[in-house]
């Protein structure tokens, strides 16, 4: 009996777990397919071509009036499908009009600011901010941290398949050390409790779960700020513990903004920002610094050079200043 051919999206989502993408990453690019679809009153892609795309691009920054980085993640979605899916190559580069990037100096708290909000914070909320600054963390690399990629003797945070599917190693804060040792008791507990009523192991990325079954239910392979709740895996229907969700932090850090009456706009990746910049106010150099963001370019950091760059010798974090 022949088998009735995948939908498109099907197949997109296919070729999405095969390259091993995020669930997110999936999601976003099945999104803007839809709508280049919707855009040309329900064509199959097949029938279009570059004139369609840049048609569509160019209706997103006039009409739309998207951000720069919203329309690069649309047309790297119609890339996808094109390229990988429909295994198409678009002649000649694409002429759309493209949404103008505004330049913008990222957010900086004072060291006193920054100390008001650790005071405002409380729990989970205040480690994981404690982290964001303490090591140049962003939000998602913080939560998506295993126990296995702390390192208390040596002071190190490893970073798994950071942005651009890189690993980087920074900073653990000393000031950091007992209180997260206190944290990591607690999810112990957790995880035991987990494992006695029959709980779905851990997410493993890519293979590994395939090489290594049995890694899911080992004690290192879980998150170090597990979720307060099992939820659902979307693509296996296992019920799980997953990573606590970003929203909680995000919107914590934002109702201690609000109560601090900061007149800046403060999100969780402020602490990032001010992280940077008071390095660079101690007086350690650019290099460095870009190597604990994790940026490929160092021009990505010189927008932290606001202030003298001086050349240090060992570097520690920020965090451990206020003591």
């Amino acid at each position: 009996m022949n088998q009735k051919p995948k939908k498109l999206l099907e197949r997109v989502r296919e070729v999405h777990r095969l390259k091993h993408y995020s669930i997110r990453t999936e999601e976003s690019y099945v999104k803007w397919i839809k709508r280049f679809i919707l855009f040309h009153n329900r064509r199959h892609p097949r029938d279009l071509g570059r004139a369609e795309i840049e048609a569509f691009l160019t209706h997103l920054a006039l009409e739309q009036n998207v951000a720069a980085s919203t329309q690069n993640q649309a047309f790297a979605a119609i890339l996808f499908l094109y390229r990988e899916v429909l295994k198409i190559d678009i002649d000649g580069s694409i002429d759309a009009l493209r949404a103008k990037k505004p330049k913008r100096l990222p957010t900086v708290l004072t060291r006193k600011e920054i100390q008001q909000m650790f005071m405002l914070l409380e729990g989970t909320h205040k480690l994981v901010a404690q982290m964001l600054y303490g090591a140049g963390l962003r939000l998602l690399e913080c939560l998506r941290l295993r126990i296995k990629d702390i390192d208390f003797e040596q002071h190190m945070i490893t970073v798994r398949d950071g942005k651009g599917g890189k690993d980087r190693v920074t900073m653990l804060p000393r000031s950091l050390a007992a209180p997260l040792i206190e944290h990591i008791k607690r999810v112990r507990l957790t995880f035991e409790e987990d494992q006695r009523k029959g709980c779905g192991p851990v997410y493993i990325p890519y293979a590994l779960e395939r090489k290594y079954p049995s890694a899911g239910r080992e004690w290192f392979w879980q998150y170090l700020f597990p979720s307060s709740r099992l939820s659902k895996d979307p693509r296996t229907g296992i019920t799980r513990r997953h990573h606590k969700h970003e929203s909680t932090q995000q919107r914590a850090v934002s109702k201690a903004a609000k109560r601090l009456n900061l007149t800046k706009r403060v999100s969780c990746h402020t602490f990032r920002h001010s992280f940077a910049t008071h390095l660079l106010e101690d007086g350690y150099d650019i290099r460095t610094i870009q190597e604990l963001l994790g940026h490929k370019d160092v021009r990505t950091t010189m927008i932290y050079t606001h202030v003298l760059n001086k050349r240090g010798v060992s570097v520690y974090s920020p965090l451990d200043r206020m003591e």
